[in-house]
């Protein structure tokens, strides 16, 4: 099973957890509808139609209301301390709760007890989390922007508002952030570095790069970085490896941002409704050049 987790900013939104459905507007969980605003809400959908499209099992999701009161991540950290050992998920992607490193630590421990070890993915606050807490080593997946990959790079920053300002400087030189971040120890075996041009890493070494197309008007979109995320978790929960599903989704990104034809006013959403296609033609494109 691939488990999402994430908070989302609808105040009072009790916890929610069970198979995600896809709707014209958004997605459901446990009958809830959510709107595609960006976030963890655009992340999911998109794990889900890469599943539909793939003929994967659908994920599930794990969602609670957060709009900075922590009531809702902590409701997610306890869910999954508490209930994980028992269930048999084969992925687990993590997006954005507000940063616990002690709730995180328990999470993890609980992962540790686990038959089989989930293949584990992070973005967001919980990435920022599993940095913080020099837990980076545990985590199978990390897919950063610039921003979070100078954070990353700086092995004194306990969160992105303290990474100092000479390595911010230097997202100029990604290949350095990801020296910087892999040589500090804070970065899993497979990372996917978000920007202009999306450097994929394994193992610490730079092994891909895609620049192509450019779709200069997907740059104020928000949101778009979320659907890699998503795409990635659902090419894994497909049988494709972290490494395999990051290539494949960030060509997938590109091609549906391209085929959305946006303006500076597009919503995420528009982009999701071309996945689908844009699956289909990388895949064929992979394919022939192999």
């Amino acid at each position: 099973m691939l488990l999402l987790t994430g908070s989302v900013p609808v105040d009072g939104l009790p916890l929610l957890t069970g198979e995600i459905g896809i709707s014209d507007t958004g997605i459901t969980i446990d009958g809830r509808p959510l709107a595609i605003n960006r976030g963890c809400e655009a992340m999911m959908k998109a794990a889900s139609l890469i599943c539909r499209e793939l003929g994967a099992d659908p994920p599930h999701g794990l969602v609670a209301g957060d709009i900075g009161k922590r009531d809702g991540s902590e409701k997610i950290y306890h869910h999954l301390i508490e209930h994980l050992p028992a269930m048999e998920v084969d992925i687990l992607t993590f997006h954005y709760m507000m940063p616990d490193l002690k709730l995180n630590k328990k999470v993890l421990a609980a992962i540790g007890t686990m038959a089989r070890r989930p293949v584990l993915i992070a973005d967001a606050g919980s990435m920022y989390v599993a940095k913080a807490g020099g837990d980076a080593a545990s985590y199978d997946v990390f897919t950063p922007d610039l921003g979070e990959a100078a954070f990353l790079a700086d092995d004194k920053a306990d969160h992105p508002t303290y990474t100092r300002g000479f390595i911010f400087h230097m997202e100029h030189d990604v290949p350095e952030l990801i020296r910087r971040a892999y040589a500090g120890g804070n970065a899993p075996p497979t990372m996917f570095v978000k920007g202009r041009i999306d450097y994929i890493c394994q193992d610490g070494k730079i092994v891909d790069t895609i620049d192509e197309p450019m779709v200069e008007t997907m740059e104020p979109i928000g949101g778009t970085g979320d659907l890699i995320t998503g795409m990635i978790s659902g090419l894994i929960q497909a049988g494709k490896t972290p490494l395999e599903a990051c290539r494949i989704a960030g060509r997938v990104n590109r091609r549906a941002g391209e085929l959305t034809r946006p303006t500076p006013a597009t919503q995420v959403e528009e982009i999701l409704h071309h996945v689908p296609r844009a699956l289909s033609e990388v895949l064929r494109q992979l394919a022939a050049a192999a």
